[in-house]
């Protein structure tokens, strides 16, 4: 079962990605953490991104597949994974799309996770995150105990810059421009499932396990 999270930043699709990848047995695989092991590892192909990141610079496509590859053919991926942060544009997923097609492999489902732009605004706007521990919460759905302070080390709880209403607004203008068009991509394929992300976190999982099968 291989799986492609899809969803506009703050829609929860790497929080129902964990729960996917715990339910079935699969590793979840976050780009991110991907890039982050292979630098400190100081493999051929962490050093390659490394000196793209290190002058500012995007990393190709060519190489974030190599990356990506190289993690999934690990054994541990054998019966599938979920994709989390990868891809983000149509060139990436064409790139992905002909590597996996040449190890005769393919994606069986993309799942977006959907929710309007006024509610992820809503959402990340609430987050509040600790100076100290970077313990995260949300003014309404997971409050600290006292306000403003971190349950787990007492330290002050901020709006970070990245969840601010104007800089939200910036990065799902990005997605729309460019990790949006996925899904009519991966719709034409045939294998795109939409669920709507604005219900209660559990009932969103349930309805994926729905199409994904116990």
């Amino acid at each position: 079962m291989k799986i492609i999270m899809l969803g506009a930043p703050g829609a929860g699709k790497g929080t129902q990605a964990k729960m996917i990848a715990d339910k079935y047995g699969v590793p979840h695989v976050s780009t991110g953490d991907i890039f982050r092991a292979n630098i400190k590892e100081g493999t051929e192909l962490g050093k390659e991104a490394k000196s793209y990141m290190d002058q500012g610079l995007l990393v190709p496509d060519e190489l974030t597949v190599k990356i990506l590859l190289d993690r999934v053919a690990k054994e541990d991926c054998m019966n599938g994974y979920v994709l989390d942060g990868f891809p983000r544009t149509i060139p990436q997923a064409e790139v992905l799309e002909k590597a996996l097609a040449e190890l005769g492999d393919n994606i069986d489902y993309a799942i977006d996770v959907d929710v309007p732009d006024e509610n992820i605004v809503n959402r990340m706007s609430g987050r509040r995150a600790c100076t100290e521990c970077g313990a995260t919460y949300h003014i309404v759905h997971i409050p600290p105990k006292t306000e403003g302070v971190c349950d787990k080390c007492g330290k002050e709880l901020v709006l970070r810059d990245d969840d601010k209403p104007e800089t939200v607004g910036r990065r799902l203008s990005v997605y729309h421009e460019q990790t949006q068009p996925l899904i009519d991509f991966y719709s034409k394929k045939g294998i795109l499932k939409t669920i709507d992300g604005t219900a209660d976190m559990r009932d969103v999982f349930a309805a994926i396990i729905q199409i994904l099968g116990e």
